[in-house]
């Protein structure tokens, strides 16, 4: 699992803190769009940073379609780059900085659990209602009613609602160029 190369291009050219959240996200949104621009994934995009300096340890792209592969969703592309990156399986692992994820959207249920799974100690998202879904036409899947709260209780920070508009932006320019909402059986049930 890769990058795109603009991907790669873009990440050697980018600062190498970011200082705010609003600055953090700003990026995982450009990189939303750009995988759209560049017919690359998805409109969706994710970074790994630490959470108290703003470093950037890198952004993911969702690359579904062009790997062939379902679960290369930005969040599981972002995590697996870093953890690489890192070296580590666990991003709360001792003696490291602790780890943010930046999203242009709340995690799909699959990602949620990536979420957990990884190790990070903050998750900001752009949004978490409904306008994905309904602008997109992508099923995100059964979201646990208390998903905030049951991060926090496994000591992970949430951040929500940074730069909503922004990102619901993204989201119309995908569904304006009627690109492929890639669902499984499109959305079928059988």
């Amino acid at each position: 699992m890769t990058l795109p190369n603009w991907a790669i291009d873009e990440l050697k050219r980018m600062p190498e803190y970011f200082p705010s959240i609003k600055d953090r996200m700003e990026a995982v949104i450009r990189f939303s769009q750009l995988n759209i621009d560049n017919g690359t994934g998805g409109p969706f995009a994710a970074g790994v940073f630490e959470r108290d300096t703003g470093k950037l340890v890198v952004i993911g792209v969702n690359r579904v379609l062009p790997t062939c592969c379902s679960s290369a969703h930005a969040e599981i592309m972002a995590l697996s780059l870093a953890q690489k990156k890192l070296g580590t399986y666990d991003l709360g692992g001792p003696e490291l900085p602790a780890y943010q994820l930046v999203v242009n959207w709340l995690p799909c249920v699959m990602c949620y659990g990536a979420v957990i799974w990884s190790g990070i100690r903050s998750l900001a998202v752009a949004g978490s209602g409904p306008e994905l879904e309904d602008i997109t036409g992508f099923d995100e899947g059964p979201h646990h009613p208390e998903w905030a709260a049951e991060l926090r209780k496994r000591g992970i920070e949430v951040i929500d609602d940074v730069l909503r508009e922004k990102a619901c932006r993204v989201f119309h320019n995908f569904a304006e160029q009627n690109s492929l909402v890639y669902n499984s059986r499109q959305g079928k049930p059988e």
